[in-house]
């Protein structure tokens, strides 16, 4: 727990650093290296720390900041875009309030543009530096698998090959198996020993991916010992793997659409 919260802490701090990093680049870019009497720098980088919690706001209202999220996205770009409108918004409105009219729109342009290219480099950097922290020796999300099929040595391999934060630890298997592991994740035996695995190893998350017929069970012990429960959908039958979790009236339901344009997926 005491990594993550350093990890994040690291992170809000240093967005922060490029967000007025960008801002002070832009100014020099703009005016040229010096602190212009006519344009003081202070004022400008006033409003810009104004403008910063806004930034760092929108960014934490989408999640962007996630340790489980992959930062290589489109949806991180769209997300650090969308804050980079608002924020450079937000600062012309500020600079027009305290000290009248804004004088130079392709400043703000400059701005806006630095602010996305660097952020956007930062993330990428930082997520990949964070996935490995949160893995190591001690991962920060020790992850049971329950099931020894494809499907789970899939995804254990996907896991492990993408750095992902979720590092499998261990594997059980509902009907017993005579693997003693799954690319390489030792087999610890049937469920009647998930009680102990969930102790030993601190497990944080359970991903389900065999035996249907237990997930009460196992949804039942994850809640007793406040562990994240996720279900492949491929233990449901659904392997094409062409299903969304959307709402439907604010329930969340699993849906699987027919072929269709893609442009349609804008407006379903």
């Amino acid at each position: 727990m005491n990594r993550r919260i350093a990890l994040l802490s690291v992170w809000l701090l240093t967005d922060l650093a490029v967000f007025l990093g960008a801002f002070s680049l832009a100014y020099f870019v703009r005016v040229g290296w010096i602190f212009s009497s006519d344009f003081p720098f202070n004022n400008f980088m006033m409003v810009a720390a104004l403008a910063a919690p806004v930034w760092l706001s929108i960014l934490v209202a989408t999640r962007t900041f996630a340790l489980m999220r992959k930062q290589a996205s489109f949806r991180t770009l769209s997300y650090l875009l969308y804050a980079a409108v608002v924020a450079t918004a937000f600062f012309a409105l500020g600079y027009y309030f305290f000290y009248g009219l804004f004088f130079s729109r392709l400043l703000l342009l400059q701005a806006f543009v630095f602010i996305v290219v660097f952020s956007f480099a930062w993330h990428l950097v930082f997520g990949a530096f964070s996935r490995g922290l949160l893995r190591g020796d001690h991962p920060s999300y020790p992850t049971l698998i329950i099931g020894a099929t494809r499907e789970a040595a899939e995804l254990i391999r996907s896991l492990n090959q993408s750095l992902s934060p979720l590092t499998p630890v261990a594997v059980l298997d509902g009907r017993g198996t005579k693997e003693t592991s799954v690319e390489g994740v030792p087999v610890m035996g049937k469920l009647n020993k998930l009680e102990d695995v969930l102790k030993e190893y601190g497990v944080t998350h359970l991903v389900q991916c065999s035996d249907l017929e237990q997930s009460i069970n196992l949804l039942s012990a994850c809640r007793s010992h406040g562990i994240t429960y996720l279900l492949l959908p491929s233990v449901l039958g659904i392997v094409e793997r062409d299903e969304r979790i959307e709402s439907l009236e604010g329930r969340p339901v699993t849906v699987v659409r027919p072929s269709e344009p893609k442009w349609k997926w804008f407006f379903s």
